[in-house]
């Protein structure tokens, strides 16, 4: 019946009935993601009001709305990479639906594969802080209004049912936001091409499934797309990266420093460092697009660009906004989206009774919390993320934006790898900017609430209070410490960390190893010292030749066995106190210590991404062998559990020598 109503409408569209067709089975092929689609973002928020006709990818001010309409540029010749197995089964979709064409193209940016189920696709508009200072003059415009996604583009959120993701029938179903990055050009490119290349999406997909899997919050990475034999981009890099003559600095026992003091030759080689930072090729590579997948991606920046327009709205009074205008409107609206996406327990009960101010306080009290954990799990897992300002931290507390960050090999405190980092975005100091970030938001906030000052210093402290917490019950796990322990774990933070920079430990292997020796003597009586520091230097790896074994790089032969010795002496007589105060000490059954190690164990991964390997893996990907994508796709997915005698023997040791010095490997730009 349906087939003699299209034939013989005067309506009927022109198309053959094969073309019909095969729409229709383009259809059936996405149906499993279209048919949740639940746009939350475009049905609850403002778009720009007076958007231009026609193309709207041309960089140029947006001076309102929380988002402009914009499609992806599909990528030519589209082919999927990789893909996550358990982000797909997340959003409801099996092999069949993701190794498909149709879905190589839509997530290549081809809205048209989903044919009339193709969702509104758009780009957002945010501000810039850095360190709670608010900036403008990275717009090109000089106002602010120039900067958002410039080449992130949301290609639609899903509501999926518990059922259809695996999970349990009648839980409650889960929202995800699909966001296309390398989408191609929107209003805020500021004149760049919109593009991302196959060396960066490499680098975003596999960091954001390591991370996740690492158990801190993230956003996540459905699938990597490749423009086959199609679209290009120029780059660039450093030349030695691409098999050039090599700029690598020497190292601190070069002989030609040998009549330098240790301070001296460090200072000759930061400025050696400094002199070879900057990218010396222009390369041409494939483009490709990662789809990030995450609850929302709901920004600080976003909240304070609409405050800052609330602000002058009422003519720039920082601690008031004036509430008939139209951006203190949006403002708020934003902020009942916050509640809703992002904190819905908390918030849900506070739009039904109108409390603005109460919601204020749910955002802000849910923000603390989740940007604490975040920064304090990198600093578990030994992650920089490298630019960390307001417009890179999601309001929630999820680690987004894999751009510049690198995890750490060599123990520095303030460690980077991207050049332009400064000391405020080192290691140790990412706490710190996380706060100053949460203190942005308030600032956007809280002059929404009933008491602004007493309130904004209340929450404020909380803040602080919190980050500190967070800092600290990483410490306590990482020593295997018990929770209420911190106080015990601190002070041996404090003993260890010049020693770890002196003796040039590894991070990783070096917490591993200590969570090796918990494992190999669990009586916490046991006070065999000399036998604790061998396992904790690994030795018998050391001495059997294996590259990389030892957790420090320093050669074997300098490494002060003596003050490690005292250290391990330190940290165990810590836990028999610990032991004995928790009434468990004394025994010699092993059962407490065996507790230290598992906890040990749980806080010490064992396998991260580590910069060496993911520049092998997008190298060997650009010659056409992308085998090393999947196989670390592999590995970070258990990065706690011992591995295969292949992971053990080819990633569980310190980097290269090189890869400390190297461009594009050591640093970027």
């Amino acid at each position: 019946m349906k087939k003699n109503t299209i034939e013989n409408s005067a309506f009927a569209p022109s198309s053959s009935m094969a073309e019909v067709k095969m729409s229709a089975e383009k259809l059936a092929t996405l149906q499993p993601l279209t048919k949740n689609w639940d746009h939350s973002w475009v049905r609850q928020l403002s778009p720009e009001s007076n958007p231009p006709k026609g193309d709207n990818r041309r960089s140029r001010p947006v001076r309102d709305g929380h988002y402009v309409e914009v499609e992806p540029s599909p990528l030519k010749n589209p082919r999927l990479v990789a893909h996550s197995p358990e982000m797909a089964r997340s959003l409801g979709l099996d092999e069949t639906v993701v190794q498909s064409e149709d879905f190589a193209r839509f997530f290549s940016g081809d809205m048209a594969v989903a044919g009339d189920a193709a969702p509104k696709t758009w780009a957002t508009p945010y501000a810039l802080a850095i360190m709670g200072n608010r900036m403008t003059s990275n717009c090109p415009f000089g106002t602010g209004d120039g900067y958002g996604d410039g080449r992130a583009i949301s290609v639609g959120e899903v509501l999926v049912p518990a059922e259809a993701a695996g999970g349990a029938a009648g839980a409650a179903p889960q929202r995800w936001e699909l966001q296309l990055k390398g989408g191609g050009r929107t209003p805020f490119c500021r004149g760049a091409d919109g593009r991302a290349v196959l060396r960066s999406s490499i680098r975003e997909f596999l960091a954001s499934e390591a991370m996740h899997h690492l158990g801190v919050e993230t956003t996540r990475a459905l699938s990597l797309v490749v423009s086959e034999g199609g679209d290009v981009s120029r780059r660039p890099w450093y030349a030695e990266a691409l098999g050039g003559p090599s700029r690598a600095l020497p190292d601190m026992d070069d002989p030609r420093l040998a009549g330098y003091s240790l301070e001296q030759r460090r200072q000759i080689l930061d400025q050696l460092r400094n002199s070879k930072r900057d990218p010396d090729v222009m390369v041409e590579e494939p483009n490709a697009i990662t789809c990030r997948v995450a609850p929302s991606f709901l920004r600080v920046g976003h909240l304070d660009l609409h405050a800052r327009r609330a602000a002058r709205a009422a003519g720039g009074t920082a601690n008031a906004y004036a509430r008939g205008t139209a951006e203190f409107a949006a403002l708020e609206q934003l902020v009942w989206h916050a509640g809703f996406r992002e904190f819905p327990a908390a918030a849900a009960p506070l739009l039904e009774a109108g409390d603005l101010p109460g919601a204020v306080r749910a955002v802000l009290r849910g923000s603390a919390e989740g940007i604490a954990a975040m920064v304090a799990g990198w600093l578990r897992v030994g992650f920089a993320q490298g630019n960390f300002n307001c417009d890179n931290c999601l309001v929630a507390g999820r680690t987004m934006d894999y751009g510049p960050f690198g995890w750490m090999d060599r123990y520095e405190p303030l460690f980077a790898k991207w050049t332009g980092s400064g000391e405020h975005f080192g290691f140790l100091n990412q706490p710190t900017a996380g706060l100053a970030n949460f203190i942005t938001l308030l600032q956007s906030l809280g002059p929404m609430l009933d008491d602004y000052q007493q309130e904004f210093d209340e929450l404020a402290e909380h803040a602080k209070g919190l980050f500190e917490q967070k800092v600290d019950e990483v410490w306590r796990a990482k020593l295997g410490f018990a929770p209420g322990e911190e106080a015990r774990a601190a002070a041996l933070w404090e003993q260890l960390e010049p020693l770890l920079r002196s003796e040039r430990a590894d991070w990783t292997l070096f917490w591993r190893q200590l969570t090796a020796v918990a494992a190999a003597f669990p009586d916490p009586a046991c006070a065999d010292y000399a036998d604790m520091t061998k396992v904790l230097l690994n030795e018998a790896e050391v001495a059997a030749g294996r590259p990389g074994a030892s957790p420090f790089y320093k050669p074997a032969g300098e490494v002060d066995a003596g003050a490690w010795h005292r250290w391990l002496q330190a940290w165990r007589e810590a836990h028999a106190e610990a032991a004995a105060a928790r009434g468990g000490g004394g025994s010699s059954d092993g059962e407490e210590g065996f507790a230290v190690a598992e906890v040990m164990r749980r806080a010490n991964p064992k396998y991260v991404l580590r910069e060496w390997m993911l520049v092998e893996c997008y190298t060997r990907a650009a010659a056409g062998d992308e085998g090393m994508v999947h196989e670390l796709l592999g590995l970070v997915r258990s990065p706690y559990e011992e591995g295969t005698a292949e992971q053990h023997a080819r990633y569980y040791r310190r980097a290269p020598e090189e890869a400390l010095t190297a461009g594009g490997t050591a640093f970027m730009s």
